[in-house]
């Protein structure tokens, strides 16, 4: 555990102690350091995982060794159907559900428009923009009967348009942050918050699979701080959002998490 991490754990929320949050997408990168730092505060905690069987498998014992509870699941999100049962399992699992975390998702690799095909138009869609509308849909019944949160993984790239061949995937992370607003209008009668988090650039295992050394580099270069960011560096936005005592009359707001790279 990083000493981030550490300091992330020590800070208790009571107001999350007990609540039963989802976070898909959760094995590696910033959706596992989200796993940690919500069982850390007494969350019972669905992880979503999709191939990284073995990772989440590691996180949920870790989990359970710290004394949390834990709830892994496996679904492709992408696909239909998928993502619905993994939020009913959850659900009942824990016998309710108070929180939602879209944070599944991925470039697909980089490509030139002039490369791109209807299929892989259609499985970037699925992943990062579909599957956030269905879990919201199947969660949305469970979430309304004592109120609560969902929290969507955007990207810096829905505001500035993608990287080299990602403007596929920026365009699904517009998707992810408009959606958070309607969303957020339409489901606040529910008592239900809805907000989003902005990453910049994180050194997780997204950009191990789609960005070179010499990317990675001319991207720091970009960043005020002049650091790339943690998946620890993320969590707290995320548990001021699903807090309702920090954050209880916040909604239909995007956190950008990017070490001033962007400043709306």
């Amino acid at each position: 555990m990083t000493e981030l991490a550490q300091m992330l754990a020590s800070i208790k929320l009571p107001d999350l102690s007990g609540k039963a949050v989802l976070i898909t997408g959760a094995s590696t990168g910033i959706g596992a350091a989200l796993a940690r730092a919500f069982a850390a505060q007494g969350a019972k905690v669905g992880v979503h995982y999709n191939a990284s069987r073995e990772p989440a498998e590691r996180l949920g014992e870790e989990i359970r060794t710290a004394g949390g509870t834990v709830h892994l699941i496996q679904g492709d999100v992408s696909r239909e159907g998928e993502t619905e049962r993994v939020v009913e399992e959850t659900a009942k699992t824990f016998g309710h559900l108070d929180g939602l975390i879209n944070n599944a998702g991925g470039m697909l690799g980089r490509k030139p428009t002039s490369e791109y095909t209807d299929a892989h138009y259609a499985a970037v869609m699925d992943l990062n923009a579909r599957s956030v509308l269905a879990a919201t849909r199947a969660a949305h019944p469970w979430l309304k009967k004592q109120g609560g949160f969902i929290i969507n993984t955007t990207s810096i790239a829905a505001r500035n348009g993608g990287g080299n061949g990602a403007i596929l995937y920026a365009a699904s992370k517009g998707f992810v942050s408009t959606i958070t607003r309607g969303h957020a209008k339409e489901f606040v009668g529910d008592r239900i918050r809805v907000n989003a988090v902005a990453p910049g650039v994180i050194a997780t295992p997204f950009h191990e699979r789609y960005t070179d050394d010499e990317q990675m580099e001319l991207q720091r270069k970009s960043i005020p701080m002049g650091f790339v960011g943690t998946s620890e560096d993320c969590v707290g936005a995320y548990l001021f959002l699903a807090s309702p005592t920090l954050s209880g009359y916040i909604t239909g707001q995007i956190i950008e998490v990017n070490g001033g790279q962007l400043m709306p």
